[in-house]
């Protein structure tokens, strides 16, 4: 088990559940857009969020979000040691910095006592894309140990400075080399682990390596908090994340949605159907099963596992619950009363 850490209120690592961050893409410095985007990110179940903090002005604009949200804030730092101890000052729940890309030892000193002075954790965000030249030459490109490496290096800094509210994260596009390195690290450290799959482009295929990726490493029981990276607007990767849990077995609240593939049976848009349902369970919090089948004869035993359910026919369809048959229903009709029953659950 990892050790915990504590961002905001929201504890990470040793045991806790794993949390879902996103990060915004509005411009930081316009404080009203990015603390509506926050405000959107939180409704869809965004527990921790990251701002951009490329420049003074977005620094500066830190305190003002951070007074008009209701989620931990964590802003992210590249290089200017300045930027994180003015976030640090007004006040940010966590700093994303590499250490060792921010100048000499006094400034990582500088960092980590304002840091540790606050109480405020930081995320040492090691990336594929930017590993230290010496390490790629050692191992010839881009490496789970190569990863791992880097790591420890920036661990290495903090820790000189007796600084030890760590989390880390180790992403690369690749997803066999992303879950390789996480599983290394988790054998080698006990910190806290940020899961993400980089760059993984547009949702169709991005969450599908998330999937693959983040998924796969909490089957595992790797992972204390994780950010699906989509090529889309942040809510979808929140949306993702929430799949993602589920479909691993980690997380158990809110609805979960099954339905048959289609075949030659069906006689209802049972596409639609299913669409229809998914968009709205969005809105729905109880941690039920609620299953969209195409078959009137066989859905509700097939189904008979899910807490509620419609299987359709031609012109009507079937209500049911936990495999048992409530009441023929209108085609029509079928969402609006099955949305009604859900309500009495």
């Amino acid at each position: 088990m990892t050790r915990q850490i504590f961002v905001g209120g929201v504890p990470m690592g040793g045991g806790a559940p794993v949390t879902i961050q996103s990060m915004t893409n509005t411009r930081t410095d316009d404080v009203a857009a990015t603390v509506a985007q926050i405000r959107r990110l939180a409704a869809a179940g965004c527990q921790i969020v990251r701002v951009a903090v490329p420049d003074l002005a977005a620094a500066k604009a830190v305190g003002a979000i951070k007074e008009q949200i209701d989620i931990p804030l964590v802003v992210d730092i590249h290089f200017d040691y300045k930027l994180a101890l003015e976030c640090v000052a007004a006040g940010c729940d966590k700093v994303r910095i590499n250490p060792g890309n921010i100048g000499g030892e006094d400034r990582v000193r500088q960092v980590a006592d304002a840091c540790r002075q606050k109480g405020i954790p930081i995320r040492i965000g090691v990336n594929g894309g930017s590993l230290e030249k010496p390490i790629l030459a050692k191992y010839g490109g881009v490496t789970p140990e190569a990863l791992v490496e880097s790591a420890f290096g920036h661990i290495r800094l903090l820790e000189k400075f007796g600084f030890t509210d760590i989390c880390v994260s180790l992403k690369s596009s690749s997803v066999p080399v992303t879950m390789a390195a996480y599983r290394l690290m988790s054998k080698k450290s006990d910190y806290p682990l940020h899961l993400g799959v980089t760059e993984t482009g547009t949702p169709r295929m991005g969450i599908l390596k998330s999937a693959v990726g983040i998924g796969g490493l909490l089957a595992l029981g790797i992972g204390d908090t994780m950010r699906v990276s989509l090529s889309a607007d942040p809510v979808e990767e929140v949306y993702a994340a929430r799949d993602i849990l589920k479909a691993a077995g980690v997380r158990k609240d809110g609805p979960e949605l099954v339905a048959c593939p289609t075949c030659g049976r069906t006689r209802i848009d049972l596409i639609g159907l299913a669409n229809e349902v998914e968009e709205r369970l969005k809105s729905v919090d109880k941690p039920i099963t609620v299953a969209v089948m195409g078959c009137a004869v066989n859905g509700p035993g097939e189904a008979s596992a899910a807490d509620v359910g419609i299987a359709g026919g031609v012109g009507e369809g079937l209500l049911f619950r936990k495999g048992e048959i409530v009441k023929k229903v209108p085609q029509e009709a079928l969402v609006d009363e099955l949305f009604a029953l859900i309500e009495e659950l």
